[in-house]
């Protein structure tokens, strides 16, 4: 077979490579993936391929389709235009991230802007429908049209951030002849290209297909659209939209190129057996040809060769050798690491010391004043009691003073009236017997409502104890009523937790931990993580004895739903998903840690008691990583478990602690120190050695009951509240009464006193009225010096307790600041002595590694004196055979290959014939070319049976990818129509290639469904928003692109256009919409993600005015 045909052959392939790689390396959505596509058909379709009669109307779920988080890529920031069609300068527009209207009349450049960035991306001049060449865009007059696009480059899936920064500027220059010339700029305005090849690869980045209608859809081809009647232009729009057109044209180009290639293979491999029999004979020559003699020569030097080769690698090994004791000798971090802990120990040891010294002066002094705010206590009361003693002298004589005062005035008062008169009246009765008379009468009626006021006293001395006694009652009743409706919450929720575990075990841990570990799992399949996540703890090891599993989860706490990461990078991803399951403050913690598959040397520190267990041996782990890491965090080699709390306080405060034993915990719960012990609130376990049907049964019980305390407690608060509601009316009527009856006490009190002292008026005498008066003065001037005794005395005894009391306030004060101080040291105490048994433990690690190291230096010197005397006797026995050194370039093996050889060569050639040179470069070339046409051939024929595997396979994804993709459309199209009190349906017929669509009102049932031919221009352009937007839907793309779709629409139905286009663009947040309208938006809601581009008539200069809505 010549070299014409071999070309020929090779030209036959080049399409289908080609055709291949076009297929491989196509834009496309990412909806129409391969991978994705197979993959969500797998999801949701089920059946055969559907029918033309096929009819679904069920609303989509939003969790059916998920969106993807693309990030701040591919979004257009601004675009400006100079020369660009009919206008001279445009822009620039800064567009929003989300929703961006353009209004203006016609001829303000709204258009414009659309077929801006259709060109300025790369598009053809005839995608826009405005012109067949890029010449027909320069402004008449002009030389030449400039475009600037800025495109959003920002967060993970950034093109070269490095390099464009977070944004990219595509410029592009169209002259008048019809030639352009892109510029691609960075942030800064660096020019980092002009080929067309780098802005493909950017728009391939970034989703970004310019000549697809869903991605920009202009004026005219949706005005084509919405007067076509043909249901094969409709099916040809859907597939072009989703790419299943460009898709389709690929895979039957490459199926008609591989059948012809196919049939040149055959036809060559009939020739390759021609040049098979050509090559043995040429081959047949070649071996009877070579000399005996100088094979045997070439022999020779190989065992030299071989000799030497050996002393080589001999020699590189023991150098080799010396590198790394060399190397190991002058690597001093273990010893620098050492002489730093040890430092470190030492001087944590020092600040032990002074705060352990601190402590004991202020224990000390503590003490001390402890007695003296003692004595001063008592002291203080002493001297209160004896200060209200002389208060209660003191005025006791002042009041005796007040009253002989108060006598006195009396009785001058009585002598002065009993001179000014003493006659009787007209009935011989002296005035004085009346009042005797009345005086008496009104004293029996005295002593009847003193007697009546002493039982009404009484009676509310009772009721008030009673009340006090039902309040106190009632008071008790609800804080036990609240004490249980929290127990009761608190039980249930423990309960629906079980209840949820049954299902999944890991729902002890939180409601969202088997959702994030699949989120854990998804991530790893993607890529994500350098090494899975570990977690929850307390889900990754298990109990050998169950009865300790409250003891366990006291000493861990926190730690039994904690995550262990490998690293950093692993931390972060790991953040960001339980940001979606967890709000900020209440997400797991997480543990970064190298991970390791040996488990820690712990011989030395561990714990150890006869009687107990440490609880590194309670617990069993799969994963030495979560053993690990329990070390690191929680030292748990030096925790004890002790069943019993008797033997816990025996072992531990008993005597000297256990040997490197920090604490230790009982089957309770309860934590126990050297000096201290504490009790734990829990009385269950919560995640570990849990028996559900066990726990749900207890608790359904306990439930019960404390539904039926609830319900007692409940009747009797009623019961309490009516009587004491009764009591206090009951109360209230007894004081009333009491209030009246001392009232008519009071006035005859009054009435008897005047009376009184009217009758000894009369009955006395002046003169012994005189005698008492000079008497009482003689009193008076007695009792006031007494009053000003007491005084004196009082004001001493006030003075003295006042100092008294100052004295004790400032022992107590400087008792109180010395307990505040005492607290933090004594945290930082046991700050410190946990950083110093850890700078300990790892004093003692280094130590042994220094030790390793220096043993390891030791067996490598002992080698190398071995591996040395090897050396010289190979040296010996290469001079032997060789004395000069031969410069060997092969390894031994080879050698020894082919040594091998040329012995067996030697044994088959006897004797040479003809021209040797001639017959071994003929049977060179003719091996070199068999060989290689072989391998071709072979070759292609591997790869068109794996291509034709391949196209098969691809052929039936593409099937099952268009139905989901027609399946998926129409669940959207009737979403949408339902929104406006429309039915619809949209029939896809792939067989004949046509969609059928038709709409109608759905208030009167015995209207017949429409074709949009017959829909009016309003209802025709809703029906192909629907359409449009059920297309966005099922397809992607950074930005979507509107132009007009609102002109044939009357205000209800552009209203509910513009409500579904701002709910789909709510849904889709992280994509970019630019709605092009004349009509105005002014009903549109405030909203920071709608952004209004406002565009002024040819007559303003076109200037363009933004507002944020």
């Amino acid at each position: 077979m010549n070299e014409i045909q071999w070309q020929e052959l090779g030209w036959i392939l080049t399409p289908v490579l080609k055709g291949f790689d076009c297929s491989m390396s196509k834009r496309k959505l990412k909806v129409s993936g391969d991978k994705k596509a197979d993959k969500s058909c797998r999801l949701r379709i089920v059946g055969n391929e559907e029918t033309p009669g096929d009819k679904t109307h069920q609303e989509p779920s939003s969790s059916s389709f998920p969106l993807s988080a693309t990030g701040d890529t591919g979004l257009i920031e601004s675009v400006s235009m100079k020369n660009f069609m009919c206008h001279h300068m445009l822009g620039p527009f800064q567009f929003g991230l989300n929703v961006n209207f353009i209004v203006g009349n016609n001829g303000s450049g709204k258009s414009a802007i659309l077929n801006a960035l259709t060109v300025g991306l790369g598009g053809k001049a005839i995608v826009t429908n405005r012109g067949v060449s890029l010449k027909d865009f320069v402004k008449t007059g002009e030389d030449a049209a400039d475009i600037t696009i800025n495109l959003r480059n920002r967060g993970p899936d950034a093109y070269k951030s490095d390099v464009y920064g977070d944004c990219i500027s595509v410029e592009h220059h169209i002259s008048c002849n019809g030639t352009r010339t892109c510029k691609l700029k960075s942030k800064s305005g660096k020019l980092i290209s002009h080929k067309k090849e780098e802005l493909t690869a950017i728009l391939d980045h970034f989703n970004i297909q310019v000549d697809n209608p869903v991605s920009i859809l202009n004026q005219e081809m949706s005005k084509q659209f919405l007067h076509t009647k043909s249901e094969s232009d409709k099916y040809k729009f859907f597939m072009k939209a989703t790419q299943l057109e460009q898709m389709k044209r690929d895979y039957t180009q490459i199926k008609q190129t591989t059948t012809v290639t196919r049939q040149q293979v055959k036809r060559q491999e009939e020739c390759l057996k021609d040049l098979k029999q050509e090559f043995l004979k040429k081959k047949e020559r070649y071996e009877t040809v070579s000399s005996t003699s100088e094979i045997k020569e070439v022999l020779e030097n190989l065992k030299k060769k071989m000799a030497w080769c050996l002393v080589r690698e001999k020699e590189v090994l023991v150098q080799q050798l010396k590198e790394d004791i060399e190397r190991e000798g002058n690597n001093g971090k273990h010893q620098k690491n050492l002489q730093l802990y040890q430092a470190k120990v030492i001087q944590l040891e020092g600040r032990l010391q002074s705060v352990k010294s601190c402590i004991d002066n202020l224990r000390e002094q503590q003490d001390s004043l402890s007695d003296d705010c003692h004595k001063l206590k008592i002291q203080v009361r002493i001297i209160n009691k004896s200060h209200k003693e002389k208060e209660l002298v003191y005025f006791q004589v002042l009041n005796k003073l007040k009253h002989s005062e108060k006598e006195q005035n009396l009785l001058q008062k009585k002598i002065n009236n009993a001179k000014t008169s003493r006659s009787p009246n007209e009935d011989g009765e002296t005035e004085y017997t009346k009042q005797k008379k009345k005086i008496s009468s009104l004293k029996k009626e005295l002593a009847e409502l003193e007697s009546e006021c002493s039982q009404l006293n009484q009676e509310i001395n009772s009721k008030h104890q009673a009340l006090f006694k039902r309040r106190e009652e009632q008071d008790k009743l609800r804080l036990e009523e609240r004490n249980i409706q929290q127990s009761y919450k608190s039980k249930l929720m423990r309960k629906t937790r079980f209840l949820a575990s049954q299902s999944n075990n890991l729902k002890r841990f939180g409601d969202n931990v088997p959702d994030l570990l699949n989120s854990i799992s998804e991530a790893l399949a993607k890529g994500r993580f350098l090494k899975r996540p570990l977690g929850p703890i307390g889900a990754c090891f298990s109990l050998n004895d169950p009865t300790l599993a409250l003891a366990v989860e006291c000493c861990l706490r926190t730690l039994m739903k904690t995550f262990c990461c490998d690293n950093y990078k692993d931390e972060a991803v790991l953040q960001e998903l339980m940001s979606t399951y967890y709000p900020t403050g209440t997400r797991p913690k997480i543990i970064v840690c190298p991970f390791s598959d040996k488990l820690y040397n712990i011989q030395r520190r561990k714990a150890y008691h006869p009687e107990c267990h440490t609880l590194i041996d309670v617990i069993t782990a799969p994963s030495p990583v979560i053993i690990n890491c329990l070390i690191d965090i929680r030292a748990i080699e030096s925790v004890l478990i002790i069943k019993e709390k008797d033997i816990a306080r025996r072992i531990m405060q008993q005597g000297e602690s256990p040997l490197n034993c920090r604490e230790a915990f009982t089957a309770e719960g309860d934590q126990v120190y050297h000096n201290r012990y504490y009790t734990s609130d829990c009385s269950r376990a919560k995640y570990l050695g849990v028996n559900l049907e066990t726990e749900i049964s207890v608790l359904e019980s306990e439930l019960e009951n404390q539904q039926a305390q609830l319900s007692r407690f409940q009747l009797q608060v009623t019961f309490l509240s009516n009587d004491i509601s009764y009591m206090e009316n009951k109360l209230n009527t007894a004081i009333t009464i009491l209030k009246k009856t001392l009232a008519s006490v009071n006035q005859i009190k009054a009435t008897i006193t005047e009376l009184q002292t009217a009758g000894e008026e009369h009955a006395s005498d002046i003169s012994s009225l005189e005698e008492v008066a000079n008497e009482n003065s003689q009193k008076i001037k007695t009792e006031k010096q007494a009053v000003d005794e007491a005084k004196l005395e009082l004001d001493k005894c006030w003075k003295k307790a006042e100092d008294m009391e100052s004295q004790y306030s400032s022992v107590r004060k400087r008792f109180d600041q010395l307990l505040e101080e005492r607290e933090p040291l004594k945290h930082e105490q046991e700050k410190l002595e946990a950083e110093c048994t850890k700078c300990k433990h790892n004093f003692k690690i280094i130590e042994n590694q220094l030790k390793a190291h220096e043993d390891n230096i030791q067996a490598m010197k002992s080698d190398l004196a071995q591996r040395e005397e090897e050396l010289q006797e190979y040296v010996a026995k290469a001079s032997e055979i060789s004395p000069e050194r031969q410069q060997v370039s092969g390894s031994t093996m080879s050698i020894d290959r082919e040594i091998t050889q040329l012995k067996e060569k030697i044994k088959v050639l006897e004797s040479s014939h003809g021209d040797r040179e001639k017959v071994v470069r003929e049977y060179a070339e003719a091996l070199a070319l068999y060989r290689k046409k072989t391998n071709h051939v072979t070759d292609l024929r591997g790869f068109i049976d794996r291509l034709d595997n391949i196209m098969s396979d691809r052929s039936n994804r593409y099937k099952v990818m268009r139905r989901s993709l027609s399946v998926r459309c129409k669940l959207y199209f009737n979403n949408f129509l339902i929104k406006m009190n429309c039915c619809g349906a949209m029939i896809f017929d792939h067989i004949n290639e046509t969609l059928y669509i038709s709409v109608g009102p759905t208030e009167r049932e015995d209207e017949a469904v429409r074709d949009t031919r017959s829909l009016s221009g309003g209802e025709r352009s809703f029906s192909t928003v629907c359409f449009m937007l059920s297309l966005w839907e099922i397809t992607e793309s950074p930005f979507r692109c509107l132009d007009e779709f609102d002109v044939y629409m009357d205000m209800q139905n552009r209203r509910i256009s513009l409500d579904l286009l701002l709910d789909l663009s709510q849904r889709q947040q992280l994509r970019q919409f630019i709605f092009i309208t004349p009509l105005t938006t002014r009903n549109l809601p405030k909203s920071s993600l709608i952004k209004v581009h406002q565009l002024q008539g040819p007559h303003n200069q076109r200037e363009t005015e933004d507002e944020d809505v």
